[in-house]
This record gives C-alpha cells, structure tokens and sequence, in this order.
C-alpha cells in the first residue's frame, strides 16, 4: 500500500510540473475585486500540494495566508469536517470567524465553516448533480453558487 501511494504521489507531481494547473476564470475575478477591495484571502486545503498546485495555477501569490496539510500536520490540527484549517487561517488574517467567510466545493469543507461560526458559508456546486447543491446547503451552505464569478452579480442571499 505504501509502495502505491508513493507512486501516486510521484506521478500526481511529475503531471503538475508537466501540465500546470488552471485556475477557473471565475475564481479569478472574484480574487481580482477582492484585491482592488483589499480584501485579504486565505487559501486553506487539507492536501500537503496545496502550495505546489497554487503555484503552479499562477494564484499563490493573490493569498496573504496559506493553510496547508503540511501546516496542519506541523500544528497537530485535525482535518475537515473540523474547522481547525479555517479557524487558524482567520487567526493569521487576524479576522474573526463571524466576519470571515468560508470558500468550499466539498461537503466536509461546508461542514466545517459552518461548525467553526464563519459567516458566510459558499457552497461551490462544481459537480451541478441532481441533488449536489440541496446537499451543500443541507451541510451548512448559506449560498451555493456553480461558479465564484457568480458572486459578482448577485443581488440577494441564499441562491
């Protein structure tokens, strides 16, 4: 098992050297205004790549803050569905969680923004499944959205 995982980690880094990563155009624009709004952001994600796929995506640099699996590790923090990744990213941001928002795509991830009392939490419906947004908000989405760029021309909460 140990000889399968390492070759799975060899090969997912060999392709993310090889082929980059994209950023979807939407969570592009999203980071734009919230720049030019100096909003600062945190990138926070169980896996030890994260850095590694940020960069190689052209995005690392938009984050003031990066809360890794590598971090977690470091810092002995448990993994989702616990919000100890959003809650140590809003230390380093210096916000409290009531005034920070949560960015999931990922059940596990909507569960912990809403158990760490981050308001708001937005749903990511990537999947678009017959019952994938319901289930977002079902784990604690107060907005669920297709896409980032979304965000950027709504009107009024909990579409």
């Amino acid at each position: 098992m140990h000889a399968v995982a390492a070759l799975k980690e060899r090969e997912f880094t060999r392709r993310l050297r090889e082929h980059g990563a994209a950023a979807y155009p939407g969570t592009l624009r999203l980071l734009d205004v919230l720049a030019a709004h100096r909003v600062p952001s945190a990138a926070v994600s169980a896996s030890r790549h994260a850095r590694e796929l940020l960069s190689a995506a052209g995005v690392l640099d938009r984050f003031a803050v990066l809360v890794d699996g590598n971090e977690a590790a470091r810092l002995g923090l448990p993994g989702k569905p616990h919000p100890a990744l959003f809650l140590e990213a809003a230390r380093h941001l210096g916000t409290p969680a009531e005034r920070t928002a949560v960015v999931e795509d990922a059940l596990a991830g909507v569960q912990a923004g809403r158990h760490g009392g981050f308001a708001p939490v937005i749903g990511v419906d990537r999947i678009q499944g017959p019952t994938s947004s319901e289930d977002l908000r079902k784990h604690g989405a107060d907005i669920v959205v297709g896409d980032l760029g979304d965000l950027l021309t709504r009107t009024a909460p909990g579409g």
